[in-house]
């Protein structure tokens, strides 16, 4: 007899044909290249494939703030399953109303405006749309910066290979360097009340790129003196990923458009959000067809949204992130400067947001592969193949955080003699 909490029995080769037949050979490939897991079941920091394996889970690109099935988010998600899950898009709904009261509530103060959506480039989007209405027509992003992969947002992602099979995009966008308030301002000079900037508080795909101190609030300025619309893409890096509930709060600055989103669902649910001011949301005050989707909202997203908030503010897991991340950046980077000396360049990060750049191609490739045999999921990044990044859940305890420490280091082991020539192994963390 088998427990209803045990992982149904799939056969690996079958759901591969499967993928290969109706979804993605190229995925099926990738799957395969991962070690052709068949993920089942996930609770916490843990995944478990089909065959009864356990993978600690430091990667899903910074959804899981809460870990997987968080019982808060389950609670109310099911509460609401069981009630309405979609709403007639005719009558008020409560969910919406209460999860918007209760995100502005953690926002940068004046960002009393919400609209959801379902994805973070949805929220792009959105925003694209909302300077639109203030008659900014020219877009600005960062070099190697990454705010998804629909036609507006991908106009803005800052890397050729994504952007090359889809050309022509919007017009009108312009890149400059992270970080460099001075290329920005030289730019705003040359559109001044026609732009608006899109920036992420740390680069995550970029291979978490830190900004010079002061450089949000730089922006801010620069952004009210050429009348530029300023948008904060926090899709990654809000709701606590940073040890902060916004890169914003850092600098104390408060943009004109805030972007939420992978965590907002308490990793259950695809929402995302757009913050703003009500100045900016004026016309979508005026009109509220200008701007829809069907899933908008949506009464079981919006339980998700309460479900996730109370998670985070219940447990603590904002300074939870920020003592975390502070003490296992220091450790991992000790770890892999011990196996692969000045092969690694630099091991950076705030909070949970944490990323191992390495001077030359393999690396991190090699270890993001090697980690997964050693029981643990790590991520890539879509914009710099030099750094591996761990994005792992809050919620970890003493007992899981050693184990990362220790396939870490195993994983590290075993892939260091391919890249220093003079290396003998040994172990750097007891």
């Amino acid at each position: 007899m088998t427990n209803s909490s045990d992982p149904p029995s799939y056969d690996r080769d079958h759901i591969g044909r499967l993928y290969r037949a109706n979804l993605s050979k190229g995925r099926a490939t990738l799957g395969e290249l991962f070690g052709g897991h068949i993920e089942t079941l996930s609770q916490g920091a843990w995944i478990t494939t089909h065959d009864g394996r356990r993978f600690l889970n430091c990667g899903s690109y910074g959804v899981l703030i809460t870990g997987a099935r968080h019982p808060t988010v389950v609670r109310h998600v099911a509460e609401q399953l069981d009630r309405h899950p979609v709403a007639s898009r005719v009558f008020l709904e409560p969910q919406a109303a209460l999860a918007a009261q209760a995100l502005v509530a953690k926002a940068p103060e004046g960002l009393e405006r919400v609209h959801f959506a379902c994805s973070g480039a949805e929220a792009v989007e959105t925003a694209i749309k909302l300077a639109r209405t203030l008659g900014k027509d020219q877009l600005i992003a960062t070099h190697h910066g990454y705010h998804g992969k629909t036609m507006g947002a991908l106009s803005m992602t800052g890397k050729d290979v994504f952007q090359e099979p889809f050309r022509p995009l919007l017009p009108g966008v312009h890149h400059v360097p992270y970080g460099d308030a001075a290329a920005l301002e030289g730019l705003l000079a040359t559109m001044p009340g026609r732009a608006c900037f899109v920036v992420e508080p740390v680069q995550g795909e970029a291979g978490v790129v830190l900004p010079p101190s002061g450089y949000l609030r730089e922006v801010r300025a620069l952004c009210r003196a050429y009348d530029a619309f300023f948008v904060l893409d926090e899709i990654q890096t809000g709701l606590g990923r940073l040890g902060t509930w916004w890169g914003a709060d850092d600098e104390g600055v408060t943009p004109d458009a805030l972007l939420a989103g992978k965590a907002l669902g308490g990793g259950i649910m695809p929402v995302s959000a757009v913050l703003a001011t009500p100045e900016a949301f004026t016309a979508f005050d005026k009109d509220p067809y200008l701007h829809t989707s069907t899933f908008s909202g949506t009464p079981l997203a919006m339980a998700a949204v309460r479900g996730a908030l109370t998670a985070i503010e219940e447990e603590g897991l904002v300074a939870r992130a920020r003592e975390l991340g502070s003490d296992m950046l220091g450790v991992i980077a000790g770890i892999a400067r011990e196996h692969f000396g000045e092969i690694v360049r630099e091991v950076r990060g705030r909070g949970l947001l944490i990323g191992i750049e390495f001077a030359v191609p393999g690396p991190a490739g090699d270890l993001l592969i090697e980690l997964i045999s050693h029981g643990v999921v790590a991520n890539h990044s879509l914009n710099s193949h030099l750094v591996l990044r761990l994005t792992p859940p809050a919620i970890l305890n003493a007992a899981e955080v050693q184990f990362l420490y220790e396939a870490f280091d195993r994983a590290c082991l075993a892939q260091a003699a391919r890249y220093v020539p003079t290396y003998e192994g040994g172990s750097a963390h007891a």
